[in-house]
């Protein structure tokens, strides 16, 4: 078992909002926060604007890919962040839950996915700053 938290984000497709959101994460925290997405309805590939719009930050998310969302994945994370996943996500009692109201990027070009990848990095920079104190970086 490790001591570090463990952060699931979860959207529809797993292409788009939950990708971005757990690239962040990764350049945000480092090793100090376990991360994983999943998606209730997983697409065939990561949504290429989001991929454009990650890369223009220095982040790349091409070696990630869509994944089902599995109840064993969403028992063994400390916190779970939706994205527009309505009823399929899972509740468990004793999780902290997190629904983020967030433009869905699928069909939209790099300007418009800029604006959302930008409202998730301030979420996640919120969330860093909760759950690992003095680990985040800009």
């Amino acid at each position: 078992m490790s001591d570090k938290p463990s952060v699931l984000f979860v959207c529809v497709h797993n292409a788009g909002r939950s990708q971005m959101a757990a690239g962040w994460l990764r350049h945000l925290a480092g090793d100090a926060v376990e991360v994983r997405s999943a998606g209730s309805a997983p697409a065939d590939t990561i949504n290429p604007a989001a991929v454009q719009a990650m890369r223009e930050v220095g982040i790349d998310i091409t070696g990630q890919s869509p994944k089902l969302l599995e109840y064993a994945t969403a028992e063994a994370s400390d916190v779970i962040v939706t994205m527009g996943c309505g009823d399929v996500c899972p509740v468990f009692p004793g999780k902290r839950y997190e629904d983020w109201t967030l433009d869905d990027p699928a069909g939209k070009g790099v300007e418009a996915v800029r604006l959302i990848r930008d409202d998730i990095r301030d979420r996640v920079q919120q969330l860093v700053h909760e759950l690992v104190p003095g680990a985040a970086r800009s």
